[in-house]
């Protein structure tokens, strides 16, 4: 039997559902956050739909009347990948919103008795104690209960983004990414004898590019 090739079809998660009980004060929430307001459309009888996206996010959240079966506030685990969960967990802070300290798994990070999250139920104060990505979080809810977490991701693990296709969310991430390749990159100069190296704009673009996509760092 010949081979049969299936082309690649695109699919991009671009919407999450979320139940909420009082559709204006979800709005006035995530408003409150800084999301973009994409869309409210109310028939003025038995629908109305509401979208925000949270700033740099390609996905975006829905929720209104008649838009899903779920009771308000039971949705959990909606991740929101930050470079600095400190800086994150400030500015919530400063908009008078309630958020967790933050917190890195326990050793046994499966078993405990705090809520869950995805590395298990054992919350410990403080981000990583190494600072890796992936380790560090921060949690609130939206005033039904609907559960939020920040994660904290610098580096990508391999094959998580497409490195022929570095992006950045906000100048904030651009920002902080350009201070990390600034770092490397004294470092770089520092080994081959302090010498200043006159292509420092390509080694930035390929530090920032692997790190993003998980590819080998230069040395």
């Amino acid at each position: 039997m010949a081979d049969v090739s299936i082309a690649k079809v695109d699919m991009k998660f671009e919407i999450v559902v979320i139940p909420v009980s009082d559709i204006d004060r979800a709005k006035e929430f995530y408003m409150k956050l800084g999301w973009r307001l994409d869309a409210d459309y109310d028939n003025g009888t038995d629908f109305r739909v509401v979208q925000v996206t949270p700033p740099g996010s390609g996905c975006s959240v829905i929720f209104g009347r008649n838009v899903t079966a779920a009771t308000p506030g039971s949705v959990e685990g909606l991740y929101l990948i930050v470079s600095d969960v400190e800086a994150a967990r400030a500015n919530l802070l400063s908009l008078g919103v309630a958020v967790s300290e933050v917190f890195h798994g326990g050793d046994n990070v499966y078993s405990g008795p705090d809520k869950p999250y995805l590395f298990g139920s054992i919350r410990v104060k403080g981000p990583d104690p190494e600072h890796r990505s992936y380790r560090s979080f921060a949690s609130f809810s939206d005033p039904d209960g609907n559960g939020w977490i920040f994660q904290e991701i610098v580096a990508r693990l391999p094959g998580r983004i497409d490195s022929t296709a570095t992006t950045f969310a906000s100048v904030n991430d651009l920002t902080a990414a350009l201070r990390r390749a600034e770092a490397a990159h004294g470092e770089h100069e520092a080994r081959n004898g302090g010498k200043r190296d006159e292509n420092w704009a390509d080694w930035y673009a390929v530090y920032m590019a692997a790190e993003q996509s998980g590819a080998p760092l230069p040395q």
